[in-house]
């Protein structure tokens, strides 16, 4: 979606917009697209898999590389992060989740409001499906794709599964899931919200017709058309209302 340049505006403490003029309706969207690490939840769980096996400096630093857009092949990046999976238990995936992994700040809050305003939920991740599949039902969201990774004899072979729709989901996998879902639903492009935080996201969220930067990373800020920096995702409750009061 093109629109002229405008000068961002912070219309509350932490709470930035560049080319729309909220609020808006939460209703006239019909698709909401969420990242899933360091957005819907609060971790890269790549890096706290790591942990286990005592990599996590050295899985973290390509991650974090990744997405600042530093390192711009997704899918070698990832690739490399995984190779140094190799031999973790699988037990130690469910320990994270137990754990680690937390549900970011309004988030539950934000899917609730969108599913009650009538729009379909995706989360579209390039982690994996361990985790995505788990927050997928927490949350009730309706689509999902994300990474499989391989596993044999109880443990993590350092490999990613192929699946139906290709091997690895990365930047242009995310922006083709959106399209794709958005084409399912009979909508158009136009019409849905894509949150991320990272680099990767920057592909689907110049297809939404709602950018939404959640405690992103300087380049995502700077293209997104909200900025959440302070704050629950629920946030985007400001912006994007669940309803517009009457003037006067």
């Amino acid at each position: 979606m093109t629109l002229p340049a405008a000068q961002p505006t912070e219309i509350s403490p932490g709470l930035v917009v560049q080319r729309i003029a909220p609020p808006l309706r939460l209703a006239d969207f019909k698709l909401i697209a969420f990242d899933m690490d360091s957005t819907l939840i609060s971790i890269e769980c790549i890096d706290e898999i790591a942990d286990a096996v005592g990599k996590k400096a050295e899985v973290a630093a390509i991650t974090e590389a990744t997405m600042r857009g530093e390192i711009a092949d997704f899918k070698e990046s990832l690739r490399r992060r995984v190779a140094l999976l190799e031999g973790v238990p699988v037990a130690a995936l469910q320990q994270v989740y137990d754990e680690r992994l937390r549900l970011n700040p309004g988030a539950r809050e934000l899917v609730a409001a969108a599913k009650a305003a009538g729009l379909k939920v995706l989360l579209v991740s390039g982690g994996f499906s361990f985790f995505a599949n788990r927050v997928k039902d927490r949350l009730g969201i309706d689509f999902a794709r994300s990474n499989l990774l391989d596993e044999q004899d109880g443990r993590l072979t350092g490999r990613v599964v192929r699946q139906s729709w290709g091997d690895i989901c990365d930047g242009a996998e995310k922006r083709r899931t959106l399209l794709e879902v958005a084409s399912l639903l009979g909508i158009s492009p136009a019409e849905t919200i894509a949150v991320g935080d990272g680099a990767n996201d920057l592909p689907m969220m110049g297809e939404a017709g709602l950018s939404v930067a959640y405690h992103a990373k300087p380049r995502v800020r700077e293209q997104a058309q909200v900025a959440i920096n302070d704050g629950g995702l629920d946030r985007l409750l400001e912006i994007a209302q669940p309803c517009i009061p009457p003037a006067g």
